[in-house]
């Protein structure tokens, strides 16, 4: 199927130019998207009679998304999810969530314009965010059980090296228990002897008074 392109498509063709593709992909995405009408000889002439209007909406939107990409490229957004203590997401991580996380932090992004396959781990994500047929910035998802853990994922640890930093903190404070129960029967054992030994030494002074006594 013939379409004539009204805006530049990826890997497809620029603005005014007549392209072959699949049926259902222009039935389903590009007409519906107002990205492309059917190539006939009236939707052809309409074009050039609009061209001039189309090439300045463009121009304008292209500037507005520029401005955009500039304050966006490279921000950071936490998300919180539950996990597994290896890292596996219960659930996942989707278009939608990446656009609400923008959004609550004052920028205007569209699920439509998020580029991302389902994320299914803690870590740090890098997120396209197609802004215009020419402009896109990139995002970094912060997916993350708690804001603690986000931060210290922010700072360059990953949830491995984190499982690893509480393991060792458990097994040190199992090792420091231990010492612990092992001074304190240490401490019970002194005592002991030390209650035990005064008993012994009347014995004995005793049994020598006793001998004393008797010779």
């Amino acid at each position: 199927m013939q379409v004539i392109l009204l805006e530049r498509v990826a890997k497809l063709g620029q603005m005014g130019e007549v392209v072959d593709v699949k049926p259902g992909y222009a039935r389903n995405f590009l007409l519906p998207q107002g990205k492309a009408l059917s190539a006939s000889k009236s939707n052809i002439e309409a074009f050039e009679q609009q061209k001039a209007q189309l090439e300045a909406r463009n121009l304008e939107t292209k500037k507005e998304a520029e401005s955009l990409a500039e304050k966006l490229d490279g921000q950071q957004f936490i998300v919180i999810r539950s996990a597994s203590d290896s890292g596996a997401l219960y659930g996942s991580v989707t278009t939608r969530d990446a656009a609400e996380a923008a959004t609550e932090a004052g920028f205007s992004v569209d699920r439509k314009q998020v580029v991302l396959a389902p994320i299914k781990e803690l870590g740090l994500h890098e997120v396209q965010i197609v802004l215009h047929p020419e402009v896109d910035a990139t995002i970094e998802l912060n997916v993350a059980r708690s804001p603690e853990e986000a931060e210290l994922q922010a700072a360059g640890k990953s949830i491995q090296e984190l499982a690893a930093e509480e393991e060792a903190a458990a097994e040190f404070e199992i090792a420091e228990l231990f010492e612990d129960i092992g001074a304190a029967t240490s401490d019970d054992e002194e005592l002991a002897e030390a209650v035990a030994d005064p008993a012994e030494e009347d014995t004995a002074s005793g049994d020598q008074e006793d001998t004393a006594g008797k010779a």
